[in-house]
């Protein structure tokens, strides 16, 4: 089975969120409801300080934890390697959501089904891009074979410390870090603190 992925060029990412917002518009979800989510980072003390972002949607894990806590098989591992969703078989149960690491698949109350980004697999269908890959100007997230992606771009990691161990679930992506996203207790960075986002 091939494992499909995502790489991200943390080093470019510049935090303005277009993928952020092409995600949420596609999916048509409602104010504070995010398939992907780019949130922002500081490291460091003054005048020694780091900053930086990370934008973060379903890792199409190659175990996981999400698909293992369905009851119904509603979220389940599709032959490219992606989890996919059925909403004719979900009830609402949200076990999902509470074995996810990442946080990742978001309850819709007004439905009572679960979702999540399922890699824009009708766009995939056709041969396009994810629409968080071309809305990104730097152009610092693409979609592919894990090991196509692994070959093209050398040297990546899977781990953080903003990220759970990659060892819980295995997850499809591939990061090229920032320096500052290496260091040791980070401070997650708001600009607005009440404001919920797109």
């Amino acid at each position: 089975m091939s494992q499909l992925g995502f790489y991200y060029d943390q080093s470019l990412c510049t935090g303005c969120k277009a993928c952020q917002t092409a995600c949420k518009d596609k999916n048509d979800l409602d104010v504070g409801t995010l398939f992907r989510h780019v949130r922002s980072f500081e490291t460091g003390k003054y005048p020694n300080v780091g900053l930086y972002h990370y934008s973060a949607t379903c890792n199409h894990c190659a175990e996981p934890k999400c698909v293992q806590g369905c009851p119904t098989r509603a979220m389940h591992k599709a032959e490219d390697g992606t989890i996919q969703h059925d909403r004719e078989l979900c009830i609402g149960c949200r076990y999902c959501t509470w074995n996810c690491p990442y946080s990742v698949p978001k309850y819709i109350e007004k439905l009572n089904v679960v979702s999540k980004c399922d890699s824009c697999k009708d766009l995939r269908d056709k041969g396009q891009n994810p629409v968080c890959v071309d809305a990104c100007n730097m152009r610092v997230l693409e979609w592919g074979d894990l090991d196509e992606l692994k070959a093209k771009y050398g040297d990546t990691v899977q781990d953080l410390p903003i990220l759970p161990p990659s060892s819980l679930t295995k997850p499809s992506i591939l990061i090229k870090p920032r320096t500052a996203a290496l260091e040791e207790n980070p401070r997650e960075f708001r600009q607005n603190p009440g404001a919920k986002g797109v």
